[in-house]
This record gives C-alpha cells, sequence and structure tokens, in this order.
C-alpha cells in the first residue's frame, strides 16, 4: 500500500499535468490530510467565496506547480536555517541556480536572503532577495518586505522607500502590511516627514502593537504635538510595561518638556502589571518611588505589596528592613505585616520563628486570607519534617476555616492521605469519600476515588473496590491512576456492571465536545501559500498563513495541520504544545475520541531506530524512555534547562561525561548531548544505573528528577504498601506529578502503538 504523501504527490502530478493540457478544465486539488481525518470540508456560503474561487484558480494552480516543483528544496533550506553553515547556503544557492526562471527557484532565493538577514548580513541579502521578486508570485510580499527591511539596515533609503511605499497596494491580502507600514514610516519619520509617517500608522493602530505606537509617539513628537506624543508614550509605559517598547517609551517621555506628572494611579497600576509579570525586583522599585506620594491611609498597603515584590525578587534584608515600619493597625495590615514576616523566617530556614508567627496570626486575625497561606505554608513545612500529625493539623485547619479558598480542596486531601499514610484507615475512607462528596472538580478526584478503591478491596468489599474502579477508568481514562485501575479490576477479576453508588455521580464527566479534524479546503489560497513557505522551512510564515486562513474558514483543521508542519520539521515540542492547547484535556478522552492524527503528534516517536536500539541494550521498555523524554525534553534535542541539562535525556554535562567513560566513548565533550544518538546512549545507561539501585521503575524516574540522596530519603520515611504509595507520598509536587505523567505517558503510547 502506498503512503499517503506519496498518493498525494502523485494525485498533484496528475492534476498539474492535466491542468496544462488545451481544453481541459483546471482541477484544484487540496494537500491531503492524515488518513483518519475523514470529514467533509464546510461549504462556504458567501458569495465573496464564490467570487474569490472563480478568481484565484490560477494563481493555486502557479503555487501548486512552485509547490510541487520545491519539494525537494525543503530539507535543504530546513538544514541553512538551522545551520546556517557556508556549506548549507551554497546548497541551496545551486538550487536556486539550477531553477532561476521558476517560482521553485524564487523560494530557494527568499529562503537564502532570509537566512542571510538573520546573519545581518544585508549585503547578501539584498541580491538574493533581488533574484526571487521576477518569479515571486504569491510569495512576493514576503520577498518585498524583507528586501525593504535589508535595505533599512543598509542605509539605502530610496531603494527602501521604492520597495514598501506602495506595499499595500501591491499586496492587499498580505499578513505583512502592517510590518510594511511601520517599515516605510520608520523611514519617512528619518528623512523629515513625520507627519506622512502618523497618516501611515494612524489607519493601524487597532490591534494595539507596542513596536507601532512607539514609532507614531516619535512621530508626534515630531511635529512638536507633545500632548499627543506624551498621551501614547505613557500608554505604553504605564499599561504595557512588560513589552520592550516599553523601557523606550520611558526614555521618550523624559525627552518632552512640560509635561504634567503621571497620575499615582496609573504608577501603582504599571507597578501592579510588573508583579504580575514576576518582574518583581522592577516592581518593588516601582512601588518604592511611590511611598512619599500616597495619601497616609493608602501607605501600608503600599509597603506591604513592596515587601511582597523584594521578597519574591530574593532581596530579603531590603525587606525585612522595610516590614520594621509597617504599622501593627488596622488588622489586615498588621495580618500581612505577620505574614511576610513569617514567609522571610522560612527562607531564612528559620521554620520554628515563622511557626512563632503563624500563632499570633491564627490568634489575632482568625478570618484573614493571609492565615490560609500560613497554614499551607506550615503543613508543607511539617510535611517535609515528616512530623505528619502537625501536619495533618494544619493542613485540616486551613480546609475547615477557609472551605472554599483555592488550596481548600488541595488541603482536605492531604488530610486524607496522611491518614492513610499513619494507619488510620478509617479516617482514611472518610476523607476520601469527602474529597468526592466536597471536591468533585478537583485535580485530586482520580487518587481519591483510586485509594478509596484499594481500601474497599484491602476490606473484602469487592463490589465496592470494582465501582470506584470502574468509575474511574470510564472517567479518567488515561490519567495515571486509570491504568492503575484497569490493573486492579483484571487482580480482582471483576465483570459485569458495577454497583450502583450515589457519592460516585458527584464525579462529573468530561465537559469537552467531540474533537474533529476536518479536511483542508480545497481552494484556499493561503493554506496552499502555507504549504509553499513550508517548502522554503519558512515555518513561521507558513502557520502565520494557516493562521489567517482558518480564521476566514471556520472549520476544525488548524491544529491538526499545525502540529503536521512543526512534527515534519522536527519540532515536534512545538506540536506537542499546539495539541495540548487544542485538547487541554486530552487524557480523560478515549483513543477513537480523538484523531489518529492528534494522537501520533502527542505521542511522536522520532529517533525511533536509536531509542528502540539503546533501550534494549539496558533492560528498557522503549516506550517508558519514550515517555520520559517527552516529559523531559519534548523531543527537542537541542533543549537546555536553567540547570544545564542538555538534549533529549536533559543530562548535565558531568553526568554525561560519567557515562561516557563506562560507554569508552573518546574525547567526549558536553556538545555531544545534542546528538540524539549520543545522548540516547548515555541517558539510557544513566536511567538504567537508577533503575538497579532502587529496583522500581517508581523509584528510579523520582530519583531521575529529584536525585538519589532525596528518593534514598523518602523510602526511609516509612513502610508502603506498592511503589505506587510510594508516589502518592512524594512531598515534591513536581517529582509526583512527574513519575505519574511519564507511567501515564508509557501506557498511551502502549496503546497507540502495540508491542516495540
Amino acid at each position: 500500500m502506498q503512503s499517503p504523501r506519496f498518493t498525494f504527490s502523485l494525485l498533484l502530478l496528475i492534476v498539474v499535468w492535466a491542468n496544462q493540457l488545451p481544453g481541459v478544465v483546471p482541477v484544484v486539488l487540496a494537500q491531503s490530510q492524515s488518513a483518519s481525518q475523514t470529514h467533509s470540508p464546510k461549504k462556504k456560503s458567501s458569495k465573496a467565496s464564490t467570487t474569490a474561487k472563480s478568481k484565484t484558480s490560477p494563481r493555486l494552480r502557479r503555487m501548486h506547480l512552485a509547490f510541487v516543483a520545491s519539494t525537494s528544496l525543503k530539507p535543504m533550506a530546513r538544514q541553512l536555517l538551522q545551520d546556517r553553515t557556508p556549506a548549507a547556503y551554497a546548497g541551496v544557492e545551486a538550487y536556486a541556480r539550477r531553477h532561476a526562471n521558476e517560482d521553485a527557484g524564487a523560494l530557494a532565493w527568499l529562503v537564502l536572503g532570509y537566512a542571510h538577514s538573520l546573519d545581518r548580513d544585508n549585503a547578501q541579502a539584498i541580491p538574493a532577495l533581488s533574484r526571487a521578486q521576477p518569479h515571486a508570485g504569491d510569495i512576493g510580499d514576503y520577498v518585498d518586505y524583507y528586501r525593504g527591511q535589508a535595505y533599512v539596515q543598509s542605509g539605502r533609503t530610496p531603494e527602501a522607500v521604492a520597495v514598501v511605499s506602495d506595499f499595500d497596494k501591491k499586496y492587499p491580502e498580505s499578513l505583512l502590511i502592517r510590518d510594511a507600514h511601520l517599515l516605510y514610516a520608520n523611514l519617512l519619520l528619518a528623512e523629515g516627514q513625520p507627519q506622512a509617517a502618523i497618516a501611515v500608522l494612524e489607519q493601524d493602530r487597532k490591534p494595539v502593537r507596542a513596536d507601532m505606537e512607539l514609532v507614531l509617539g516619535r512621530a508626534y513628537a515630531a511635529t512638536g504635538d507633545n500632548a499627543k506624543a506624551a498621551a501614547i508614550f505613557q500608554n505604553l509605559y504605564f499599561t504595557m510595561p512588560l513589552s520592550f517598547e516599553a523601557t523606550q517609551a520611558g526614555e521618550e517621555l523624559k525627552k518632552l518638556r512640560d509635561l504634567p506628572p503621571a497620575g499615582l494611579d496609573q504608577r501603582k497600576a504599571r507597578a501592579d502589571l510588573l508583579a504580575k509579570g514576576k518582574r518583581y525586583s522592577d516592581a518593588a522599585d516601582e512601588y518604592m518611588g511611590l511611598l512619599n506620594e500616597v495619601p497616609a491611609a493608602e501607605r501600608p498597603t503600599l509597603q506591604l505589596s513592596i515587601v511582597d515584590a523584594l521578597r519574591h525578587a530574593g532581596r530579603t534584608k531590603e525587606a525585612k528592613k522595610e516590614l520594621e515600619s509597617v504599622p501593627n493597625s488596622p488588622p489586615e495590615i498588621d495580618a500581612g505585616r505577620l505574614f511576610n514576616l513569617g514567609e522571610l523566617e522560612r527562607a531564612s530556614n528559620d521554620d520554628d520563628k515563622f511557626l512563632e508567627n503563624l500563632d499570633q496570626l491564627r490568634r489575632q486575625y482568625p478570618t484573614s486570607p493571609y492565615l490560609e497561606q500560613a497554614l499551607l505554608s506550615a503543613g508543607n513545612i511539617y510535611l517535609l519534617r515528616k512530623d505528619y500529625d502537625h501536619a495533618i493539623d494544619s493542613y485540616r485547619e486551613l480546609q475547615v476555616r477557609f472551605p472554599a479558598a483555592d488550596r481548600a480542596s488541595y488541603a482536605h486531601w492531604k488530610v486524607a492521605w496522611l491518614s492513610l499514610r499513619q494507619g488510620r484507615n478509617a479516617d482514611a475512607k472518610t476523607g476520601f469519600e469527602q474529597q468526592i462528596e466536597l471536591y468533585p472538580n478537583s485535580a485530586e478526584i482520580p487518587a481519591a476515588l483510586y485509594w478509596r478503591g484499594r481500601l474497599a478491596q484491602e476490606d473484602g468489599d469487592l463490589a465496592m473496590a470494582a465501582a470506584y474502579y470502574q468509575k474511574l477508568s470510564q472517567r479518567f481514562r488515561n490519567y495515571y491512576y486509570g491504568e492503575l485501575a484497569r490493573t486492579q479490576l483484571h487482580n480482582i477479576n471483576a465483570s459485569g456492571p458495577a454497583q450502583q453508588y450515589a457519592l460516585l455521580d458527584r464525579v462529573p464527566p468530561t465537559n469537552s465536545d467531540p474533537v474533529k479534524s476536518d479536511a483542508l479546503p480545497a481552494d484556499d489560497l493561503r493554506i496552499q501559500k502555507a504549504h509553499l513557505l513550508e517548502n522554503g522551512a519558512l515555518l513561521d510564515f507558513a502557520v502565520r498563513e494557516l493562521k489567517a486562513a482558518a480564521a476566514q474558514d471556520k472549520s476544525d483543521w488548524l491544529p491538526a495541520e499545525t502540529a503536521r508542519m512543526y512534527e515534519e520539521a522536527g519540532r515536534y515540542d512545538i506540536a506537542i504544545e499546539v495539541l495540548k492547547r487544542a485538547v487541554p484535556n486530552y487524557f480523560a478522552i478515549d483513543l477513537d475520541s480523538l484523531p489518529r492524527a492528534y494522537w501520533e503528534a502527542l505521542f511522536p516517536k522520532p529517533y525511533w531506530a536509536d531509542l528502540k536500539r539503546f533501550s534494549s541494550e539496558n533492560g528498557l521498555d522503549p516506550y517508558l524512555v519514550a515517555s520520559l523524554i517527552r516529559q523531559e525534553s519534548e523531543f527537542n534535542p537541542n533543549a537546555v534547562s536553567r540547570k544545564d541539562a542538555a538534549g533529549l535525556m536533559q543530562l548535565l554535562p558531568k553526568v554525561g561525561k560519567g557515562v561516557a567513560k563506562q560507554e569508552k566513548i573518546k574525547h567526549f565533550s558536553a556538545d555531544q548531548l545534542f546528538t540524539p544518538g549520543v545522548n540516547l546512549q548515555l541517558g539510557t545507561r544513566y536511567f538504567r544505573a537508577m533503575v538497579d539501585k532502587f529496583g522500581a521503575f517508581e523509584y528510579a524516574l523520582a530519583a531521575y528528577n529529584a536525585g538519589t540522596d532525596r528518593v534514598q530519603e523518602w523510602l526511609g520515611a516509612g513502610k508502603y504498601r506498592d511503589p505506587q504509595e510510594f508516589v502518592e507520598s512524594i512531598p515534591f509536587t513536581e517529582t509526583r506529578e512527574y513519575v505519574q505523567a511519564i507511567l501515564r505517558n508509557a501506557n498511551v503510547y502502549r496503546q497507540l502503538y502495540g508491542a516495540p
């Protein structure tokens, strides 16, 4: 059986051949979809769409021809844009010269020009882009935009103006019109024509773009209209403080004279936005600048904001000093003072002082939200101390005092779970059932269902156990606990309908519509343009065209098509993220309820030959290794963590060096960790050592994430029924979810692909 891609290419060649025969009605063919995508495209009823279709057939045929002719360009273009080596440049240029009088050659020249632009080599970019222009066709807007940009950066203003001045007239459908207008406005401003620049930009102010607003403000300033300039700069500076242009707007405001000072509300709003954007140090400085200007009644609240920002910025000494001047009234201010003081002491590892502050907070302000936050911190402190009774008390107090708070369901769950760990099974049963009753939508429900079922199973109540396991398996199909539930159902040999329990009806069904993936519209110019740009490895451009097409078409093909593009380009990480956003609850969906193309993009198998080989050599399940990689790097071989872990399996250089010595790899360097085969060889050997050390995959995965010392400490904290109980007991949320996710993902891989 031929592959879908081969079939499409053959059909397309037939179509192109037929379209060139005299007297033959033009045929239009869309790029093929995955075999699983069987939905028919939605019909467009608008007159405008019908008219566009009849007028654009010649353009579609031209792009089809260019698409077919440029297929062999794709790997060369991808290599060039990834590495930009002399050899890669030479390969694409040779292709461009061979196809000098064709649209496919124009695409190659565009790729060369764009690559030179990335290298800031405008002397080479300009001739390449100029060669592209005569045969650019529907990608002419990209050619001219980057040609104009290269002229600007080379100081060749007349040529730049000639290219971009009538861009919107030449390319009325282009997605680059606003970018071209910005380029043109900058040119006009540089040439001393601010009024003309204003005329260009004023038509493009919605939706707001910080870069365009900055230039518009400068244009108004150049005309002497300081009021309008100031309004624009102030809006940028105060309402978009996280943008690059906000800093420049601040500098521009300093140049304007006789401006009324900004209002306190504006400045406070800027500081709040900085804090929300986690620019804590900048936020603290902004807040401190307001201290001597706010009314006396507002000063304590502002001081707490300063302390909070300083604390999150790690400026502990400054935070403590500021806290000393925070008054102990009114009550909510004092509650905030006590809470922040406690958090600062906790950050200094003085847990006892933190607990003293908590006790004072509890006595004086029993209903304050600050007490809720402090109780959560206290529970976590006791948990890490392995003082489980006091941890239970703190979590329970949080949930009882604040039953509707954001962390109430988590606190309730910790009480139930720690009761189980303390051997108080009756309390644990009650806690698990209350979790389902009180918080049926909480993230802890799968665990509550599973462990209540386990306790029923241990009591010999197999009917109850089966009911809980079946509910869990049906509602949370591909979750970590969903697979464990099916294992237990098999162990107890449960079959037939489950016994009914009213409590289980509290768990709501999945609230998502069936996911479908429509076929691509056959006559959409933007889609065809996107595919042509894809052949030039210009993925950002291609995806932008796809999104514009989807906004007009309203069908459900965009996520799958976008993911396909990224996956074929080797950007599996972006493909995964695209579909995670499109179907955020995919783990609750049966395999048959989501198109196969979605699943295969969410759970890809790149580097499979090496992955399977090195997994087998180390006695590891390839799907478990693939799941570990998906969690670590999402199959991005160039991924680097904040701690400098590198490559597919995120190995630290010192770890890589040690394992390379065991593997007898000579002249090893840290850069080799970015080579997929080397990373897989070393990573699987390293993970095998973890398995050998701890005996169970759950322990090995926890050690891979949190380190061997911590896992040994956690294993020494008491006895566990099985590795699953150990996993749920991991005190670090990140590590607990990491282990569960990898084991869950491995199960999905097995369901999708069968035996490795």
